[in-house]
């Protein structure tokens, strides 16, 4: 939602949770005869830590390894195990936070997974040393008492979970329109057990003057206005907003994405209008919210070990790539500087993560009239402005390398949305439902739309729609296949 688009807020909308904190908005829930603890500041933790999944795999994996003392385990055995399990595991997606885990449900995952982890482990030790071959019969028990001690762990963590989420709910906003948005809010408030609280709803296209209410609640107060929402977020410690459509249906809820994802919210998508929808086939791991198919939202935005992965990938690559383009980087400064004169470097304001402005440098092809010229006219690749070793630079992307600064100084990452200027994120977003929603994920040198050939003067409906798609199922491994991808692309002499 634009500060620019946004409706004014209606009188009961403006007498909202932002007057008082969640306990003004509804009564204590009431669960098999016991009350809730009041929902305060100190309270506010994030259910469903991975502490404690990781702790229960961790046990898992050395009571497996009890059962086999004869085996003389050298040191390196057990660095393998641990990565290969780390790494399966968390691709699977056993760590991403759910609103409804099962460890029975995992018990399939678990078993392939383990399969898979014990057989690369013998094969990998059996090539090594022949003394280290580890029978079938032995691999099947290994297999076996994990996958048992691991399912029987996560039952536990996951009813701790639970038994947390009753007691120290979270402050949620449903972001939708009706019916939907009622049937969600009455789900999240007489299911304790998801530990979202709903404190208000948000719907920048409301008319109406008031909210409808489920029985034995108070009306939820509807948001409408940018200032709503950021003043609802901080005086009721929201830490948590599902949405009932996709943020891409229109500018103000896609808006909403990077504005809730600033404020530290964890974001939920309600994959169907139905209960009992399929869920969506892009995610691995299918959950729901009392029937309705749901799935996290903001892809790697609140995956802090992937995203932690994805800097240290980013500023080690970026120093490397610095080092071995130095001379390639001086032949291209000392071209500009000789044939186009001063101002070999070219900064420019463009818009980062969550819409934060910083400044991009790149090598300079052409010169515009005035500062405020390159700040709002559209570059082509055909600019009669351009010299000739600027279009050359441009035509094998040169022009870029002064950005691996930018990814070392953290402005930018190797992988992402391109980042764009102030003026034209303001425009696009009003025109473009989704476009917003790019910010979610840090920009990048190169990204998904790129590699599809979305460069330059191309529809801007595309690159959101790729980039959004970037964002929904990113990896680590997805940001290497990209890489992969553009230094091919290199060779081709493409550019924008």
């Amino acid at each position: 939602m634009t500060m620019e688009s946004a409706h004014a807020p209606q009188p009961a909308a403006q007498a909202t949770a932002a007057q008082g904190t969640a306990l003004l908005i509804h009564p204590p829930r009431r669960s098999a005869g016991r009350r809730t603890a009041p929902l305060a500041r100190r309270s506010i933790h994030q259910h469903g830590s991975v502490a404690g999944l990781l702790t229960v795999d961790g046990f898992a994996l050395a009571s497996a390894l009890l059962l086999v003392p004869e085996l003389p385990w050298p040191t390196a055995a057990f660095i393998l195990l641990v990565g290969v399990q780390l790494s399966l595991h968390t691709y699977r997606g056993l760590y991403r936070p759910r609103l409804s885990p099962s460890a029975l449900a995992e018990l399939p995952t678990l078993l392939g997974l383990l399969g898979i982890q014990w057989f690369a482990t013998a094969e990998a030790l059996r090539t090594y040393d022949a003394r280290y071959d580890i029978g079938w019969q032995t691999l099947a028990v290994l297999v076996a008492a994990q996958t048992l001690l691991g399912c029987a762990g996560r039952a536990v963590v996951y009813r701790t979970w639970r038994w947390s989420a009753v007691r120290h709910p979270q402050s949620a906003l449903v972001v939708g329109r009706e019916p939907l948005a009622r049937h969600i809010s009455s789900a999240l408030y007489e299911r304790a057990e998801y530990g979202l609280r709903p404190v208000g709803r948000v719907d920048p296209a409301h008319n109406q003057p008031a909210e409808s209410a489920s029985a034995g609640t108070a009306p939820l107060p509807v948001l409408t206005t940018p200032e709503d929402v950021t003043r609802a977020v901080r005086q009721n410690a929201v830490r948590h907003a599902v949405f009932t459509h996709p943020p891409e249906s229109s500018p103000e809820t896609a808006a909403l994405v990077g504005l809730l994802a600033e404020h530290g919210c964890r974001l939920w998508l309600v994959d169907g209008a139905v209960a009992g929808t399929v869920a969506s086939p892009r995610t691995t791991d299918p959950d729901h919210l009392w029937g309705f198919a749901v799935r996290p939202l903001s892809g790697g935005a609140h995956r802090p070990v992937a995203r932690a992965g994805k800097r240290v990938m980013d500023a080690s690559l970026a120093a490397v790539a610095v080092l071995a383009a130095a001379p390639v980087m001086g032949v291209c400064a000392l071209a500009v500087r000789v044939l186009d004169g001063p101002g070999v470097i070219f900064r420019q304001e463009r818009i980062g993560l969550h819409g934060r402005p910083f400044v991009l440098l790149k090598f300079r092809t052409v010169r515009p009239a005035t500062e405020h010229e390159s700040d709002v006219r559209w570059s082509v690749a055909l600019d009669q402005r351009m010299s000739g070793i600027g279009r050359l630079l441009r035509r094998t992307s040169l022009d870029e390398l002064p950005q691996l600064w930018n990814v070392l100084r953290g402005d930018m990452s190797l992988v992402g949305p391109r980042p764009e200027r102030p003026y034209f994120v303001a425009k696009f977003r009003t025109m473009h439902p989704g476009y917003q929603a790019r910010h979610r994920m840090p920009v990048g040198i190169t990204g998904l739309a790129q590699v599809n050939g979305l460069r330059g003067d191309t529809s801007i409906e595309d690159r959101a729609r790729f980039d959004n798609h970037y964002i929904e199922t990113w990896s680590l491994w997805q940001d290497v296949c990209i890489l992969a991808r553009t230094a091919a692309s290199l060779f081709r002499l493409g550019g924008s």
